[in-house]
């Protein structure tokens, strides 16, 4: 009988609650990720059908093609979109290839940072919000199956 009250006990002391910060930075970061992607989506849509949209500084040490740049972002953005719709999900792929994604995406602002240097800072500063939230969370605070204890949404 002690056997079976202290099994039940291990197994309830293993299952820690989801941390409310934890689930809040998840949601965060994928609701940022799908925004950001959308964003940078447009981006290069306007980069594409308007070459004209985006005026070069000359003295930049690289100068890059718009309409690259905007393939670039138009590709990267959809992605990072798909990428945030599987972080709700809340399985640990769905969050490395979210910051995968978001590190990608500030390096990209960086380097497109001659076109349109304060929306570029923004992205970045963004993405790096991004990055913190989707590593916020502890070991304790996954289930079995992959994803967090109580579901994302309670």
């Amino acid at each position: 009988m002690s056997e079976q009250v202290s099994a039940s006990r291990s197994a309830s002391v293993e299952k820690k609650p989801v941390s409310g910060w934890a689930v809040g930075g998840a949601v965060f970061a994928a609701t940022m990720m799908v925004m950001i992607g959308m964003f940078q989506a447009f981006e290069g849509l306007a980069a594409i059908l308007q070459d004209q949209f985006f005026v070069v500084t000359r003295s930049y040490v690289y100068n890059f093609d718009v309409t690259t740049w905007g393939w670039i972002h138009l590709v990267l953005g959809t992605l990072a979109a798909v990428a945030g719709c599987f972080v709700f999900t809340g399985h640990l792929w769905a969050r490395i290839i979210g910051i995968g994604f978001a590190v990608l995406n500030a390096v990209v602002q960086f380097v497109f940072m001659p076109y349109y240097p304060l929306w570029a800072l923004l992205m970045i500063a963004m993405d790096v919000a991004v990055i913190w939230a989707l590593c916020l969370y502890r070991k304790g605070a996954i289930d079995d199956d992959g994803g967090y204890g109580y579901g994302m949404y309670y």
